[in-house]
């Protein structure tokens, strides 16, 4: 998957502004604050249909603005399409693919993947467990509409279930029996997404290792783990055994949407044992796994999106990160950095055609 150009218009603080990119290897060099890494979320914005910031949609017009717009030209190897995004201040945003509107925007995740490496990435390692969940949703999404549907009908579910739980304690009522309409498809759709991501993270463990000994030169061992109450009893005995506490809680208490991801290092959590330099060569290395997995699973080179890549890395993990690039073939990638001379040298040592625009 090829971006051949991309239009902004009033995104951010971009007012109007085009690009043509190279099928490999593309730049974007400015100062802090000239909008770089809003043309890279821009590029997401195509890819998954809104901001990897966590912005709202509406926060992203240029001030003084009613509407932003996106529009780029696709190349998947033997046609072109054009994606357009469009977000009016009044009404909802709008997604079309060669003029013809998704009815859902699920419909349109897993056409364009996507990886996107920035320094935003280290809220994973410091969060909490509900953006680690997100991160493991959107990557197996991105190679899986089953799934994706799964999570869309268990978190409507919840919602529901949880509305409920709160309409008991407003009302001073409580009946099981309403609950257990919510509880089936609970079960249903939670089992099924606890195998998913259990198969997706036993799958990518090795591939992780396996990038980040690359990168460190093999000095410390790092893992990525499952953690589900599932993996100890099921979720129909889960929901059973809490019953009590959710009427308490008001809310479901147990559940996938409890679920976390571990980042290990040397059997410990990597947030508490790990440097600035290793916290982020893990996380380049979780993404380098996650693309290696879509082009497994899909066929597709998912296109690269590298935030500020080179900060906090020392020279030689900046080396064996381009000796990997250079060796695994990623595809198209977007780059952003505030030195100019240093974006230059490091794409002399790609072995690729490369474009260089200066913000």
């Amino acid at each position: 998957m090829i971006i051949r150009k991309l239009l902004l218009i009033n995104f951010k603080n971009h007012p109007s502004k085009s690009f043509d990119f190279s099928p490999q290897i593309n730049c974007f060099v400015g100062n802090n604050g000239v909008g770089k890494t809003n043309v890279l979320d821009a590029l997401h914005y195509i890819s998954v249909g809104k901001s990897f910031l966590g912005n709202t949609d509406l926060s992203n017009i240029l001030f003084n603005e009613d509407f932003f717009a996106i529009e780029a030209e696709i190349f998947d190897g033997e046609k072109d399409t054009i994606i357009k995004i469009q977000q009016p201040k009044d009404s909802k945003k709008i997604i079309k693919k060669n003029d013809k509107t998704y009815e859902r925007m699920a419909d349109h995740i897993g056409f364009l993947p996507s990886v996107m490496i920035s320094p935003y990435d280290s809220n994973l390692i410091s969060d909490s467990g509900e953006s680690r969940r997100k991160f493991l949703d959107g990557m197996i999404s991105q190679t899986d509409s089953e799934y994706l549907f799964n999570i869309i009908q268990y978190q409507k579910t919840l919602k529901q279930r949880n509305a409920l739980l709160k309409y008991f304690q407003k009302n001073r009522t409580f009946d099981p029996d309403s609950l257990e309409i919510y509880n089936e498809p609970l079960i249903k759709f939670g089992s099924k997404i606890f195998e998913k991501r259990n198969q997706f993270v036993s799958e990518l463990n090795p591939v992780v290792q396996q990038f980040y000994k690359i990168i460190s030169g093999g000095k410390e061992t790092v893992a990525l783990a499952y953690s589900s109450d599932l993996a100890e009893i099921s979720m129909e005995i889960l929901l059973k055994e809490n019953l009590e506490k959710d009427r308490l809680l008001t809310y479901t208490s147990s559940g996938i949407h409890k679920d976390d991801l571990l980042f290990e290092m040397n059997g410990n959590l990597i947030k508490k044992t790990g440097s600035q330099g290793q916290q982020k060569s893990f996380l380049i290395s979780l993404k380098l796994a996650q693309i290696k997995k879509i082009k497994e699973l899909t066929g597709k080179n998912p296109i690269l999106l590298l935030d500020d890549i080179f900060d906090k890395l020392d020279d030689h993990r900046v080396s064996q990160l381009i000796s990997l690039i250079n060796q695994e073939n990623f595809g198209q990638m977007f780059i952003t950095d505030t030195h100019k001379d240093r974006t230059e040298a490091v794409v002399k040592r790609i072995n690729e055609e490369s474009r260089v625009f200066e913000i």
